[in-house]
């Protein structure tokens, strides 16, 4: 996903997003008793925001959340303030003005906030013997002239969008890296590709290939399970070809002023959460869970916004 940031703008929006929390967050310091210790949660701030993308698909989310946000709060013995962001730079915006403490970002986003505000990998998400979310360049079974992406050469081909990681951003570092294409030439058509077409969304790319509109696309691999349990497509009409390395998944960061104690509670309750409804909700899978997430993990990350020459 492509991050924009129009300073005037964002900064407009954060504050309107984040009006309730105008003030910077107090520590909670009540009067201590004569020659008592002082209590190990006393320099930690009286709230705890978190600022969540919108969930648009699922209309019991917000009950889910709840329970998830009401857990965390009594867990912390702190109030607990979920918020949502329709742009991650509007969080990352929010987050540099010290006005939230967890924000969930995409991969892309997470290499953007990393250039504007000091921020901490907190937990990302994964399945354990699920599909890997990464990309596949497809084509139709019966093609034996395509066999690897260097005979994608002079062939018609489909991205999804520029905007896509999975469908555009990954696939394209690939086929620049391993084919010694140049990135500011590969979507003109007669350079590598015959022509070059976004097709708007991945089943359309893996409909298109199929149904020979174009000889080649690079899609998600789990599309195209889920299309053939859908009965969309069969599987068995499309051929790999190629992939591209694991892509990684959205995570959360946290701020890393934090107590170091609280930011320890914290991530002890997102990794020990395991209430299944959640995750199916969320997550499209009851059998998903929270592991830790480390800096480390978006190192390819860095490595694609460096080959696609995409500035922080």
């Amino acid at each position: 996903m492509k991050v924009f940031f129009p300073a005037l703008t964002v900064t407009i929006l954060c504050f309107t997003l984040l009006g309730s929390c105008s003030q910077e967050s107090k520590t909670a310091s009540p009067p201590a008793a004569a020659n008592s210790a002082p209590s190990p949660r006393a320099n930690w701030p009286d709230k705890i925001t978190i600022v969540q993308m919108p969930i648009e698909n699922y209309p019991d989310a917000g009950s889910k959340n709840e329970k998830f946000r009401s857990g965390l709060e009594e867990r912390l013995g702190r109030k607990v303030e979920e918020l949502e962001a329709f742009e991650y730079a509007v969080g990352i915006e929010a987050m540099r003005a010290g006005k939230l403490d967890i924000l969930l970002v995409s991969p892309m986003s997470y290499y953007h906030a990393k250039r504007f505000v000091e921020v901490e990998p907190l937990v990302t998400t994964a399945v354990m013997g699920a599909v890997p979310y990464k990309t596949v360049f497809i084509t139709k079974s019966g093609r034996e002239d395509i066999n690897s992406i260097e005979d994608l050469r002079d062939k018609t081909f489909a991205f999804v969008d520029p905007a896509s990681s999975s469908g555009f951003m990954y696939p394209k570092a690939h086929l620049i890296t391993r084919l010694g294409l140049e990135a500011e030439r590969l979507e003109q058509p007669g350079y590598f590709f015959k022509t070059l077409t976004y097709s708007g969304k991945h089943d359309f790319s893996v409909v298109g290939v199929d149904m020979g509109d174009y000889d080649a696309a690079a899609v998600a691999l789990q599309v195209i399970g889920q299309m053939h349990d859908a009965g969309a497509v069969n599987r068995e009409n499309i051929k790999i070809i190629g992939e591209t390395e694991v892509i990684p998944s959205a995570c959360y960061v946290i701020r890393p002023d934090l107590p170091q104690d609280l930011k320890e509670e914290i991530l002890d309750y997102y990794l020990s959460y395991n209430d299944p409804e959640f995750f199916k909700t969320f997550y499209q899978s009851p059998d998903m869970r929270f592991i830790r997430a480390y800096d480390s993990d978006y190192a390819v990350v860095d490595e694609m916004a460096r080959i696609l020459k995409i500035e922080g």
